[in-house]
């Protein structure tokens, strides 16, 4: 070519050089291939685009592994990616061998490689020798590494004993992979064959409980702790002729059988054996020994982590009890799930406990079918988080057996804990000390009371039967173990034909990311939604909160840490037909006592009227509800010497008229009656509000006391 020519087009420089060029996308899983690329591979010399499946029917299935790992190796290390590959024809033949070069590129957002290389051939093996096994094709360095890490990170990943051996058993090893595989134990002074892959089901039968002093090559690995390699049928027949029958059957032609390490200590032996001559070289033995360290490494943590997924799931099902007989008109469910760490179980428990009679007059007699709901969580997710729990649960068992009350209950329980944390404790265990929460719930089925004791846990949860759902505060006290000498108030309320009472652990509301206001927001909406029976909504809650759709939905912390999940639901029956499922009534209602002592209560009023009129249209209407609410409950406690009784309702179908009634009773004599404060008074509003806000007012003298009562209509265009 003369100085100042043009230079010829690149197509034409790699024709010269008898170069092919190629392009493959595996996002698209097509290889287009040039006139010279496309002649390389056996096919008319003409440009043509490709699956994958087409290019690798033309090529050697081992060198087809290779170029997957080496691609993968070259895109991580940002290099060139280079192999040498057997084309072969219809027969298996080897028509020529080729050397391709490529640099690979990754596409985060397709999760896909994409590839533009040269083809070019090369003069070894002879063209027309058989196809079966020859000196190893590709960049040997590369294969290798790029197997090795492909190994090394499916083994790491795998779980199981079933997933090691289903791991092993798809290794394709760069050059040489065995047809059959095997993996052997120890039972005392007996082999064991823990799995095995490409032989027919019931083959193993001859080679298991067989004794390790046997001229086997797995039981001489096992005793000595060296590897053997046979690579000739002869080979092994001068070696080990008592047990080459046994081989024989099999027909393969070379076997390597190594030893299976770990800590020191020689668990086993690993079989590798191939249908073709292996000459076992030394990068060859290399390759081996790398993948039976990790194939041993492997198989130990999956035994420990399935001997401890068993311990874990026995020490489950000891210390989950379940919620016993069926009570009549009542439907409980509950369900535990460990989500906080490897161990599978942790300090959440629950339990159902029946209480004897009522008074000592009936002790005698048949039981009142009275019993009592525990829900709690001991500190941390560990062993000792379990066993505490266990102490802690038979010790609640025990007072609750011998007839106490919640509260009593409760306190010595909490003595309980706080003795066995602090006498055992040393120096060390000092900044370890364990409480627990809990929720103890004493239930009456024939009337629905409820008297709840708390320490430290979240509040119960009331499903209404309109299907609202609200919050129900209830006295509570410091968790247990925390004071020796506790005091646990008890609130007593009743739950309601169709009414359903879910207790539960803060894992329930937290998982996900969630704090204690959104991940209740989420719960809420749940309850809310579901129609069916508490097996199913039990089923509902934690689909929704542990599965999937978690992952979707998920809170605003930073830390995903998760905590067990415990959940019980108890569920009062209608009477007649139909249930508690299906049929939900117009009227739903909320009860409050508060006491000359508990001022404090009050809020707890105001909280409960807007949760009760969370899906009131007017919130203006809603507010003026609130304020009504605590200037009544502070003219009781005021201006008499009485307790107030609150009792709010809201009547009606969502799609029509609403009405919400709030009545506020107390034991007083004297009627209030409306005044004219002047502008400096400091009391005397409270009818003159009622009368300003509300749509309906009243006064009521009772038998004992008075009520006054408001009423406020829920505008029907607002709703929508």
């Amino acid at each position: 070519m003369r100085t100042g020519e043009p230079l010829p087009a690149v197509g034409d420089v790699l024709a010269a050089l008898a170069t092919g060029l190629w392009h493959w996308d595996t996002a698209t899983g097509l290889v287009s291939v040039d006139a010279e690329a496309a002649r390389l591979l056996g096919l008319p010399a003409e440009a043509v685009t490709l699956t994958e499946a087409q290019v690798r029917a033309r090529l050697h299935p081992v060198d087809w592994n290779e170029i997957t790992g080496v691609v993968q190796l070259a895109a991580s290390e940002g290099t060139l990616a280079e192999v040498r590959i057997r084309v072969t024809d219809e027969q298996g033949r080897i028509l020529r061998v080729v050397r391709s070069r490529s640099r690979p590129t990754y596409h985060p957002r397709k999760k896909a490689y994409e590839l533009i290389g040269t083809l070019q051939q090369v003069t070894e093996p002879t063209p027309g020798s058989p196809a079966a096994h020859g000196v190893v094709t590709g960049d040997w360095r590369r294969s290798r590494e790029a197997f090795l890490l492909d190994a090394g990170r499916a083994l790491a990943e795998a779980r199981s004993t079933a997933e090691v051996l289903r791991v092993a058993a798809g290794l394709s090893m760069p050059g040489f992979s065995p047809d059959g595989l095997a993996v052997f134990g120890v039972e005392g002074d007996r082999l064991s064959v823990i799995g095995h892959h490409g032989q027919q089901p019931g083959d193993e039968s001859a080679f298991t409980r067989m004794s390790l002093d046997t001229d086997y090559p797995a039981a001489e690995v096992i005793r000595t702790g060296r590897a053997v390699y046979l690579s000739s049928p002869e080979e092994y027949r001068a070696r080990y002729p008592l047990t080459w029958p046994l081989a024989e059957s099999f027909h393969r032609r070379s076997w390597a059988y190594l030893p299976l390490t770990a800590s020191g200590r020689t668990m086993g032996a690993w079989m590798a054996a191939f249908a073709y001559p292996v000459a076992f070289t030394p990068d060859e033995r290399s390759v081996l020994t790398t993948v039976a360290r990790m194939l041993a490494q492997a198989l130990s943590r999956a035994g420990t982590a399935e001997t401890e997924r068993e311990l874990s799931e026995g020490l489950q099902r000891s210390m989950m009890p379940t919620l016993g007989p069926e009570v009549p008109g009542m439907e409980l469910a509950a369900r535990y799930v460990p989500t906080g760490g490897g161990l599978q179980v942790g300090g959440d428990w629950y339990d159902m406990i029946p209480l004897p009679g009522g008074t000592s007059r009936t002790r005698s007699k048949a039981r009142s079918g009275r019993f009592a709901l525990v829900m709690g969580d001991v500190q941390g997710h560990d062993v000792r988080a379990a066993g505490l729990m266990g102490q802690l649960r038979i010790a609640l068992r025990a007072y609750a057996s011998e007839g106490h009350r919640p509260d009593a209950v409760l306190s010595r329980a909490s003595r309980f804990l706080y003795g066995v944390v602090n006498d055992s404790a040393t120096d060390d265990d000092l900044a370890d000390l364990r409480f627990a929460t809990c929720l103890y719930a004493e239930v009456d089925p024939r009337t629905g009371v409820l008297e709840v004791a708390r320490a430290g846990h979240p509040d119960p949860v009331i499903r209404m039967a309109d299907g609202t759902v609200l919050l129900r505060p209830t006295a509570g006290g410091l968790p247990l173990g925390v004071d020796p000498d506790p005091d646990y108030p008890t609130t007593r309320f009743t739950l309601e034909p169709g009414e359903t009472m879910m207790i539960c652990t803060d894992g329930l509301i937290e998982t996900g990311g969630h704090d204690l206001d959104t991940g209740w927001q989420r719960i809420r909406t749940i309850l809310e939604r579901h129609e069916g029976g508490a097996e199913e909504l039990a089923d509902a809650l934690v689909q929704a909160v542990h599965g999937p759709s978690s992952h979707h939905t998920t809170g605003p912390l930073v830390d995903r840490r998760e905590d067990d999940i415990a959940v019980v639901l108890l569920s009062r029956l209608r009477e007649g037909p139909g249930g508690a499922v299906g049929i939900r009534p117009e009227v739903r209602r909320s009860l409050l006592t508060v006491a000359q002592a508990e001022p404090e209560r009050i809020a707890v009023g105001r909280q409960q009227l807007r949760e009760l009129l969370h899906d009131w249209s007017s919130e203006e209407q809603v507010d003026s509800a609130v304020l009504l609410v605590s200037e009544m409950l502070t003219n009781v406690l005021v201006h008499t010497d009485t307790d107030a009784l609150l009792l709010a309702e809201v009547s009606g179908d969502r799609r029509g008229e609403r009405r919400m009634r709030v009545e506020v009773s107390d034991a007083g004599d004297d009627l209030p009656h409306k005044r004219r404060p002047g502008e400096l008074a400091s009391s005397g509003r409270g009818l003159v509000l009622i009368e300003l806000l509300a749509d309906a007012w009243g006064v009521e003298p009772r038998g004992v006391g008075k009520s006054i009562w408001f009423e406020l209509h829920e505008p029907v265009g607002d709703r929508f």
